[in-house]
């Protein structure tokens, strides 16, 4: 597991660039909420710590994080956002939903960020558990909002 070698919320930042002007969006899963709103506030955390202003960091919630992709997506399509960061959370439960899930996602966010040409950053945490969720959501692996901000502003500056 990746998260067993490397904490989602160890980063260096020393090639950052300046992100003071840069405009970002969340979109947030409600489902799992406390978990959520916890990658939430490590990505929005990370990006005021890194220059961004409160008032360029939109804040959008979903339902699910199966409706992550067209959240991202009506983001996107503005040409002020300069990168959209997906929050959410699937645990494998009794039946195959969380593959599913995941999977159309995963394709749903990366077709976005193609047909934008913007950075829109997989932050879908997956597991087997509630624990693992929460080890994930500034636990003992840190948090992935913190990574999803990381990774946002690594590809402004690519």
């Amino acid at each position: 597991m990746a998260t067993a070698l490397k904490n989602l919320s160890d980063y260096t930042s020393d090639n950052f660039i300046d992100i003071s002007d840069k405009r970002f969006g969340l979109v947030v899963a409600e489902w799992n909420r406390e978990i959520t709103d916890t990658l939430a506030r490590g990505a929005y955390e990370t990006l005021l710590k890194h220059g961004a202003k409160p008032e360029n960091i939109f804040r959008n919630t979903v339902p699910g994080s199966f409706e992550l992709t067209l959240g991202a997506q009506l983001l996107a399509q503005h040409e002020e956002i300069d990168a959209v960061i997906c929050l959410g959370v699937v645990i494998k439960g009794e039946t195959k939903h969380d593959d599913y899930i995941c999977h159309a996602v995963a394709s749903g966010i990366t077709n976005v960020g193609l047909k934008f040409n913007k950075p829109v950053i997989f932050g879908l945490v997956t597991t087997n558990t509630l624990e693992q969720a929460w080890d994930r959501a500034g636990g003992k692996h840190g948090n992935k909002g913190v990574e999803g901000a990381v990774a946002a502003i690594h590809m402004l500056g690519f």
